[in-house]
């Protein structure tokens, strides 16, 4: 592909390019500024130590590149009437696009005493990397962001999210050649050919290559050109190009740039035209811009001898030593009055005209985008009533259903009621189906742009349905629709999960910090279902076999996590409605696809989940005149099943011990009430759980994890917990419990070890379920299957 400045015409006045030179060069001033200066903004006298921050922290290389995107967006949006926004990929491109958004004037519409002058300017500075300001990455404080600057390799995908079901927005995303060395950002390009050119909006990649990351070069910048155009084109992307140089006049550079920013937008307006009236059915080959720029472009050329504009010494802060050595005092001052500050600000701070021709008016403006600030656009989600889809139960564990396929009724219905408005995605790595949630086909398909034969099912242009195999771009595109105001939910086999670790993390920081932000409005729950679980991969073995994801989140924010065990199809329905409803969470529920026995109808779930952990009477032997000897707890399907099967055999064989069965629905309960907000009071606890009856708790995931939930109470000491204990293979459903002892002969028997006076009088009973575990072994190697008395039991009461 020829340079941009030799393919496109161009209208811009010599004034025209003036004024963007201008808000480029003010831009990287307020850049430079904010990692330097303490005091003196505007430079109205020479440079002194005590005018420079004590600590210097900050990235300065990557930030004249994005300065310049910024400007360049500015001119584009304007002229065009444009509703966008941009996603900022640079790690650590905090100093330009707060410029940004200060020249814009919304920093000041959300912090007010940071004024579009030079007390602001002041502030501006001072609050960059500095305790109690902000931090030097691209933040959730960061007016115009969705996404945060620590993130290497989501940047495409939350842009590509934001898209969906946005048909006239246009999602920018600048992509750092560091951060496009990473796996999620390579699985990312792949996003177009599930772009609907009808009913979502246009990405533009714009591929930042300054040529280093902190002490390295980056691959795509040392790539020749054709091979890079051919690995881009092969990604499905028309490849323009704009390359600066150190020394290069940066009007030619505003010159170029300009040209290619209104050939992509020409073609990416071309093909959605195509699309939407003459209802073309072929893949689009959107535009992406690849922009070389020099590292640490406009700043010192050299430093102690040394090179540093164009390398990887420019990449944080290129004068590192200003305070103390009168050089690097003499080098920055110079660096700061290069972009002559006095034809950019007045007397008072405020930035010239000139400056400010290309900045957009109102919600226009970057920084003021409302899809940046989702919640501002967020809808109630039109969550149906629970009674059409809920399972009857006459009678606990007298039926089984398969728990997410009654859910998959209930998502249905969602698909359904907001076809029109669009504002609810599914999302998972290819599991749908097979996860049970296949009734959703009845409402929409799968998004797909690619060749579709007769033999898909499913398929379709506008399907609102998202599978593809890369956990990465599930979450990322999700993440970006909840953060420009939209509603979903990510399936997942529960082993695989863990790919995401790292996003979530930084999605919970992200909710952590908006949160206490009152400018920044709540958004919907990002909602994981968690299937295909530990218990039931005895057919796919130990790889499939990991509980581990609820306890990596619930190490984050109690005020941002919550986690959920339905043990029936009823309670799954009452945990779907409350977290499809809920704002600012992280909520993970885990729930199997396998036919599960039935324990409470509607009601009983509703009160049930409400509460998040309550006794089941019916299960146990209590007489009600006093404490149990002893209580049996679980939380998730399987271990409530073989909780209920060992209160029913204590319930034969030895009628005199007073059982009492609680079941966990809210794993957080279990915490303190002044460690989360769903946390019980120890009054509550105590009473539930009692303060020192031995506890038996049969627990879906790792058994620390309960430990560490319930270390404060009273109860602990007495506190037994059985649960996954790594230890898997391929093998029959009830081997798995039993290869990790959560099964029900082993809690029957932990009964008895616990509970004081049992053990002697009850040995011949304890001797009956060692033999059941020898009998089990021995059959399933013989048969292959579970043993009649397992694969047939079911609640008798």
């Amino acid at each position: 592909m020829a340079d941009a400045a030799t393919t496109a015409p161009n209208d811009l006045t010599e004034h025209e390019l003036h004024a963007l030179d201008a808000h480029w060069r003010a831009a990287n001033y307020l850049a430079a500024g904010q990692i330097y200066l303490l005091a003196n903004p505007l430079l109205k006298e020479p440079l002194r130590p005590e005018h420079i921050k004590p600590r210097l922290l900050g990235h300065w290389g990557t930030s004249p590149g994005l300065n310049l995107v910024h400007t360049h967006l500015g001119r584009v949006i304007k002229a065009r009437d444009l509703d966008a926004i941009c996603v900022w990929g640079p790690g650590h491109g905090g100093p330009a696009v707060l410029a940004g958004s200060w020249l814009d004037g919304s920093y000041a519409e959300v912090y007010p005493d940071v004024s579009r002058d030079g007390a602001g300017m002041a502030r501006l500075f001072r609050q960059f990397s500095f305790p109690g300001g902000v931090p030097s990455h691209v933040a959730p404080e960061t007016p115009g962001s969705i996404h945060e600057g620590g993130e290497l390799g989501y940047s495409l995908a939350h842009a590509y999210g934001a898209a969906l079901d946005n048909p006239d927005l246009l999602a920018v995303c600048v992509i750092g050649d560091g951060e496009a060395e990473t796996g999620p950002l390579a699985g990312s390009w792949h996003a177009n050919k599930f772009l609907d050119p009808v009913h979502d909006g246009a990405v533009l990649p714009i591929l930042h290559l300054n040529g280093y990351k902190i002490a390295n070069p980056t691959v795509l910048a040392r790539l020749p050109e054709p091979e890079l155009d051919d690995l881009l084109r092969g990604y499905g992307h028309e490849p323009i190009h704009v390359a600066a140089r150190p020394g290069d006049d940066p009007l030619r550079t505003h010159r170029a740039l300009a040209r290619a920013m209104d050939q992509a937008l020409d073609r990416i307006t071309l093909l959605q035209r195509t699309a939407r009236e003459e209802d073309a059915v072929e893949r689009p080959r959107w535009p992406v811009i690849v922009l070389r720029t020099p590292k640490g472009w406009t700043g010192p050329a050299e430093v102690d001898g040394l090179p540093v504009e164009d390398t990887w010494r420019a990449h944080q802060v290129p004068l590192p030593a200003v305070r103390e050595n009168p050089d690097h005092l003499r080098q920055l001052e110079r660096w700061l009055r290069s972009y002559r500050p006095e034809e950019l600000f007045d007397d008072e701070g405020r930035p010239r005209p000139d400056v400010l021709a290309f900045v957009p008016d109102g919600d226009r403006r970057l920084g003021a985008n409302p899809h940046a600030n989702g919640g501002l656009l967020l809808r109630d989600l039109p969550v149906p009533g629970l009674a059409r889809y809920a399972v009857p139960v006459d009678k606990p564990g007298a039926t089984l259903h398969e728990p997410t396929r009654v859910l998959g009724g209930l998502l249905e219905q969602i698909m359904e009621d907001t076809a029109d408005r669009r504002d609810f995605r599914l999302v998972g790595p290819d599991e749908t189906s097979s996860n049970r949630l296949d009734a959703v086909y009845r409402a929409t398909g799968k998004a797909w742009q690619e060749e579709i034969l007769v033999t898909d099912e499913h398929l379709n242009r506008h399907g609102r349905v998202m599978e593809v195999l890369s956990e990465h771009l599930c979450q990322g595109w999700l993440e970006g629709y909840l953060l420009t105001g939209r509603h979903g939910l990510f399936s997942c086999y529960e082993a695989f999960v863990h790919i995401v670790d790292s996003m979530v993390n930084q999605h919970i920081k992200w909710l952590k910090v908006a949160r206490d932000l009152p400018w920044r409005r709540p958004i919907a729950s990002l909602n994981y279902l968690l299937t295909s679980h530990v218990w039931r991969q005895d057919h796919n073995g130990f790889s499939h076999q990991d509980p581990g994801f609820v306890d990596h989140v619930l190490n984050k924010s109690p005020q941002a996590v919550r986690v959920y065990l339905p043990p029936d199809a009823n309670t799954l329905l009452c945990v779907a409605d409350h977290v499809l409803r809920s704002r600012d969470y992280v909520n993970v529920v885990v729930a199997g696809k396998q036919p599960c026995f039935d324990w409470l109808d509607l009601d009983q779930a509703r009160v049930h989940c409400a509460r998040g952990a309550g006794s089941w009477d019916w299960a146990g032997t209590e007489t009600g005149t006093g404490e149990p000897d002893v209580v049996l707890a679980a939380a998730g399907d399987v271990p409530t099943q073989e909780v209920l099967a060992a209160a029913g055999i204590l319930r034969r064989h030895l009628p005199d011990v007073a059982v009492r069965v609680v079941n966990v629905v809210d794993m957080t309960r279990l915490l303190p009430q002044d460690a989360h907000p769903h946390g019980m009071p120890d009054a509550e606890f105590d009473a539930l759980f009692t303060r020192d009856r031995p506890v038996v708790f049969a627990y879906h995931g790792y058994p620390w994890l309960v430990h560490r939930l319930a270390y404060r109470r009273a109860v602990h000491p007495h506190l037994h917990v059985r649960g996954y204990r790594e230890s898997g293979t391929t093998t029959t459903p009830f081997d798995m419990v039993v290869r990790n002892d959560l099964d029900r002969y082993r809690l029957v028997m932990d009964v008895i070890d616990r509970t004081p006076g049992l053990a002697v009088r009850a040995v011949s009973v304890r001797q009956r379920m060692q033999d059941a575990r020898t009998r089990h072994h021995q059959w399933i190697r013989e048969h292959g299957t579970d043993m009649p008395e397992i694969a047939e039991w079911s609640w008798t009461g």
